[in-house]
């Protein structure tokens, strides 16, 4: 089966005689008594009987519904049930800033908002008026709102389809640089162009139906809801689903039931590294490892690699947008991971997909093209590309290049066809590449988790350094960053001490006004 309505993508993968088994780290908001192991069929059930709930709850075609949840994959299960209503699902990082969340909240202008009852209370603390219309909460009771679990689940409403290129969904971006942009996505783009490419079974990257795939994700975040569209077709043996990334938690699940292929955060790596050192690790029998989002510096990469009893696993790296989807790919094994050049290669990730995908490197100022091989601002030519921003329609039309589409990162596009990113165009510093800067302290920092190089207005740039214990060795330091253009003295923090977004990237411009005060140095024109 190849996915195709989301509305009905769990009925449609139960007719067709799906076996996957999914299992939970916790259960489901929207069914906390229902235990932490499902089949697809029971997950059929659960959608629709959700979008019965809502629908009582005065849910109708053409709603947009803000969903601002608990990290978990029932996300997604209520984004189906949504487009099974006709309505269109609007996914919304509970970790955001209420400020931020109320912005993107009176941009989208939603009929109802599904929450927990904490964020209700954060937005109406916040906001001028209530957020929506219509409040389902899905954890307990609160004034003024409908619990879900209260809700009508026993009249079960037909499908509503709606045309390829409407809207189908809205998730927002990471919101590094600042307020997260509001993507709207249609079936055509997002169903069609991604995740049906995506599920065709390529030799030695394609799932297979003895698979079982561990995730470690953002799930409000724009990427689960394609994958969710392409690994229940797929239907592969068994799912992981962790919804956190504390090695304690995570352990028991991937011991009981061992991965064969695991996506995560790159964030979600750094934090479960931890356990590719223990001697019954849980990674023994992975294949491939996928990562989006960021890059995965080179230690990480090597350390899950050598965890794998395969012969020959695979690591393959994917950079995109939510604007976009993936752009481009590339492949690591252990031996790439160990050749004398890879702190300096870790950020080419590899080549556009091929007949999809078309790049090019311009100068920023004049956007004429610059040669092979020198460094510009990289655009992109895809038929994946979203329908626009909620709320920002200038935004989004300051970032169209004719037929090109601005991705705001810096970067080479080499005569080998593949790409290097130096920096997002917003970060970027005059002399130096932060990322490249980062990955390099990282390979040479053993005990650092992170590394982050923020420009300042005056002066040198600031590294942050961030440590298990918030501690740092200043003679490693000063080794580290032997080569290495004129750097500050380091501020040194522990993980949690660093503001990060809903995807566990830095927020660079938080961070440099919580260390100095001020924002960092660099441009937001492409941002």
């Amino acid at each position: 089966m190849r996915p195709h309505d989301m509305g009905t993508l769990f009925d449609e993968a139960a007719a067709g005689g799906a076996r996957t088994v999914v299992h939970l780290d916790r259960p489901f908001d929207i069914a906390p008594r229902a235990g932490t192991r499902w089949t697809v069929t029971e997950l059929a059930g659960l959608v629709r009987a959700t979008a019965a709930r809502l629908a009582d709850a005065g849910v109708g075609p053409g709603d947009r519904v803000a969903i601002v949840k608990d990290n978990h994959w029932d996300y997604d299960l209520l984004a189906c049930a949504m487009v099974r209503l006709g309505a269109v699902p609007a996914l919304l990082s509970a970790r955001l800033d209420t400020a931020d969340l109320v912005t993107l909240l009176e941009r989208l202008r939603p009929a109802a908002l599904v929450t927990t009852s904490e964020v209700l209370a954060r937005c109406r603390d916040t906001a001028a008026g209530e957020p929506a219309r219509i409040l389902v909460t899905v954890d307990s009771a609160a004034p003024d709102a409908v619990h879900l679990a209260a809700l009508d689940a026993s009249r079960p409403r037909e499908p509503v389809r709606r045309h390829d290129d409407e809207p189908l969904v809205i998730h927002h971006t990471s919101g590094t640089t600042g307020v997260p942009k509001l993507v709207v996505h249609s079936t055509r783009t997002l169903v069609h162009k991604l995740a049906r490419f995506e599920a065709v079974r390529y030799p030695g990257i394609g799932i297979r139906p003895d698979d079982v795939l561990a995730n470690a994700s953002a799930y409000g975040h724009g990427r689960t809801f394609c994958w969710t569209a392409v690994v229940v077709s797929l239907a592969p043996a068994g799912i992981l689903i962790l919804t956190g990334d504390d090695p304690e938690t995570a352990d028991p699940l991937l011991r009981a039931h061992p991965p064969t292929v695991v996506e995560a955060l790159p964030a979600s790596y750094i934090r479960l590294r931890q356990l590719t050192t223990r001697l019954d690790n849980p990674f023994r029998h992975v294949r491939l490892y996928i990562s989006t989002y960021d890059a995965v510096h080179p230690p990480a990469l090597r350390a899950y690699l050598t965890a794998s009893r395969r012969a020959r696993p695979l690591w393959m790296q994917g950079w995109g947008q939510t604007e976009t989807g993936p752009l481009t790919f590339r492949f690591h094994t252990r031996r790439s991971t160990l050749e004398s050049d890879a702190e300096t290669t870790a950020r080419r990730l590899g080549r556009p997909v091929p007949g999809r995908t078309r790049l090019r490197a311009v100068d920023p100022d004049t956007l004429r093209p610059v040669p092979r091989g020198r460094p510009g601002l990289l655009l992109v030519r895809t038929p994946a590309l979203a329908l626009g921003y909620i709320g920002e329609v200038d935004r989004w039309d300051a970032k169209r290049v004719g037929d090109w589409w601005s991705t705001g990162d810096m970067g080479v596009h080499h005569r080998d066809g593949s790409v290097s990113i130096l920096d997002r165009a917003a970060d970027t510093l005059p002399g130096m590449s932060c990322l490249r800067t980062e990955d390099v302290l990282e390979q040479r920092l053993p005990r650092a988790l992170e590394c982050v190089i923020l420009g300042a207005p005056d002066g040198d740039p600031l590294p942050v350094v961030v440590t298990a214990d918030g501690r740092l060795d200043p003679d490693a330091w000063k080794q580290a960053t032997h080569g290495l253009p004129t750097l500050r003295d380091p501020a040194v923090l522990t993980w949690d001490e660093v503001p990060r977004t809903g995807t566990g990237k830095v927020r660079r411009a938080a961070l440099a006004r919580q260390l100095t005060g001020a924002a960092p140095a660099g441009t937001g024109r492409w941002t």
